[in-house]
């Protein structure tokens, strides 16, 4: 056949393909167009799960007369007039193709009004972009948009269509994650003339939450971190859940660009990273976050319905998010408010506290527990021979992976003098009736009693606790292990026998490129031919471990992500297993003097509300609580 032109009703059926999938993409791109006109108020209108009619009203800025014909024309805006422009895309619709998509496979009116205009005008498209006629209308200042009757001309689109309860469901879904972009503007949705979402415009803080607790349930709003951090020209802020409080699929995760909202691998990369060490095994975070950037570091146009976007600099994003979510979980220790905004900055990360000299144990003896001191935290000045001297944490080249292995030597160097320390403790809060007042009671309070040789009761100023004592000195210990390993140069130990890995082209081109960075994580990788490269030597606490499927997963990351997290991931394993063997057993009784010495350093170090397999290490109860346990002033 010749080549021919296609027919225009034709042209705008093949784009309505790529942006209409459902009557929910109508919905997002006519919601879009009301943010983009400024409005405040947003009415939407469903019949029959939006198969029968779609109709969606603002009070926004309208559209002049003259131009209502070019709104249903394809390619034509009033948002973009360079390339300049699209470079710096600041609007939620730019490309000109949603209303005569929309309107080539349904019966789409227009009725628009300006605010100095004496009336509203009406047209209405059938695809062909042709035969506008408009008509005077009274309707208000802003922009009504009427679509009936979807995919009414292209049957076998219909058929792909589900339930009315289904397609609602999505409509509904979108809705409320447009409302989390904007809280300026109000929404009310109805379905079959019953009313469904009513949001006010939220201004301040306490009615933002009230959005987010209608939306996201008020247990979101009760275990949520409020999160504000800025660097290198990039701003994140909003609400992120506790590690506690997770769940079982990915239907709670709100992330938007410059209030777009977005679904993209790089960002879920760096929240996953973020809460590696702290979310229990198969569960998902739930969040609600913002970023804002430049504009022009930011690709929105890399997808016909815009929820993905191409970042300029991929790696400098997903750092910024991982340090930002990563300090923000650190920061939170018994003490503080989930709800109270957390502002982190990389400079004011805490140092742990450094344990004192190791003793030796005898074989089969059950290691003590760990019990560091704050000098400054205490109201007495103590004189104490406990040796302070933080010490080179040994190499450990012996470990296996699956946590076996530790000699008597190793587990000495993972725990503290324990005796100079309860002596010293004794001396900072002697057993006399002189308790501390409330007042003067630390976050976590005072030990009671140790339950069944596992749980530690303590008493705190507002109610009680339990801890679970292996779980939260398991985490205490990784700290103390990772802050060691952190703060040194790597060891490197060198390989009896080099080994050759056959990798892609690209792989030991990209091993070739980033030689240094290898040598950074403790690995010597050279090349030695077009697809062969030669490890000869590793990270000495790693020399036990799968280095060759560990470096074909790191060149794999950085072929897909530009970085990789796998050697440190490996590392932080294997200590984690020392820690969990480091740690005080449950059945193991503990006195007073080590349970509060344990509450003392969980108020102290970073992620104590879970252990290193994201199991919570301890619960409160507040007098309110207690109170209605026992139905007291009832």
């Amino acid at each position: 056949m010749r080549i021919h032109a296609l027919p225009t009703q034709l042209v705008n059926q093949i784009a309505a393909g790529e942006v209409v999938e459902r009557p929910a993409s109508v919905v997002k791109e006519l919601v879009e167009n009301c943010f983009d006109a400024g409005a405040t108020q947003i009415h939407i209108d469903i019949e029959q799960g939006g198969i029968k009619q779609i109709k969606i009203r603002d009070n926004g800025c309208g559209i002049v007369k003259d131009d209502l014909p070019l709104a249903l024309s394809r390619h034509a805006t009033s948002k973009i007039a360079s390339l300049d422009d699209l470079e710096h895309v600041i609007s939620m619709g730019f490309r000109g193709e949603a209303l005569p998509s929309i309107s080539s496979v349904a019966r789409l009116t227009l009725i628009s009004r300006t605010a100095d205009a004496d009336c509203a005008w009406q047209v209405s498209a059938d695809g062909t972009e042709q035969n506008f006629d408009p008509q005077p209308d009274p309707h208000p200042p802003g922009t009504t948009v009427d679509v009936r009757d979807l995919f009414y001309n292209t049957p076998a689109r219909r058929k792909f269509l589900k339930a009315e309860k289904t397609e609602f469901g999505h409509i509904e879904n979108l809705i409320q994650k447009l409302a989390l972009s904007r809280f300026d503007v109000g929404f009310l949705l109805q379905h079959n003339q019953r009313e469904v979402l009513n949001l006010k415009p939220a201004a301040t803080e306490q009615d933002q939450e009230k959005r987010i607790a209608a939306i996201c349930g008020s247990s979101f709003v009760d275990n949520a971190i409020k999160i504000d951090y800025a660097a290198s020209g990039l701003h994140l802020h909003g609400w992120v859940g506790l590690p506690t409080f997770s769940r079982s699929q990915q239907d709670m995760q709100f992330f938007y660009v410059n209030g777009r909202l977005i679904k993209d691998r790089l960002v879920a990369h760096a929240v996953k990273q973020a809460y590696q060490d702290v979310l229990y095994h198969g569960r998902h975070p739930v969040f609600v976050l913002y970023l804002e950037l430049d504009p022009a570091l930011v690709d929105v146009n890399a997808h016909p319905t815009k929820l993905e976007v191409r970042f300029r600099e991929g790696r400098m994003v997903h750092d910024f998010l991982f340090q930002a979510l990563h300090r923000c979980l650190a920061e939170q220790r018994p003490g503080r408010q989930a709800a109270h905004a957390i502002e982190v900055q990389p400079a004011s990360v805490p140092e742990l506290r450094k344990p004192a000299t190791a003793m030796n144990p005898t074989p089969n003896e059950q290691l003590s527990l760990p019990m560091n001191l704050i000098e400054e935290q205490a109201s007495v000045e103590v004189h104490t021979t406990v040796d302070t001297v933080q010490k080179p944490m040994p190499v450990i080249s012996n470990v296996q992976p699956g946590g076996q292995g530790f000699s008597y030597a190793q587990k000495a160097a993972m725990r503290s003098n324990i005796e100079d320390q309860i002596q010293a403790y004794g001396k900072l809060f002697p057993k006399t009736e002189n308790k501390p007042t409330d007042a003067a009671m630390p976050p976590l309070g005072f030990a009671l009693a140790h339950i069944h040789n596992i749980y530690i009761l303590a008493e705190t100023a507002n109610g009680i606790i339990l801890v679970d004592a292996h779980a939260a000195h398991e985490r205490v210990t990784y700290e103390r292990l990772k802050q060691h390993y952190h703060n040194r140069v790597i060891v490197s130990q060198p390989l009896l026998l080099p080994i050759k890995l056959q990798v892609t082209a690209a792989e030991a081109d990209l091993a070739e490129q980033e030689h240094e960075f290898f040598q950074t994580l403790g690995f010597e990788l050279n090349r030695s031919g077009p697809e062969t490269v030669i490890l000869r030597s590793t990270p000495a606490l790693l020399a036990k471990t799968d280095v060759d499927q560990l470096i074909r997963d790191i060149l794999a990351d950085m072929l897909t992500h530009g970085f990789s997290h796998k050697a440190e991931q490996a590392i932080n394993t294997i200590l984690a297993t020392m820690a969990c063997h480091g740690s005080v057993r449950a059945k193991r009784k503990l006195s007073i003097e080590e349970m509060n010495a344990l509450l003392r350093d969980m108020e102290q170090t970073e992620r104590i509300g879970q252990c290193n397999h994201g199991r919570p290490t301890w619960v409160a109860l507040s007098h309110q609580d207690l109170d209605r346990f026992f139905m007291r002033g009832q």
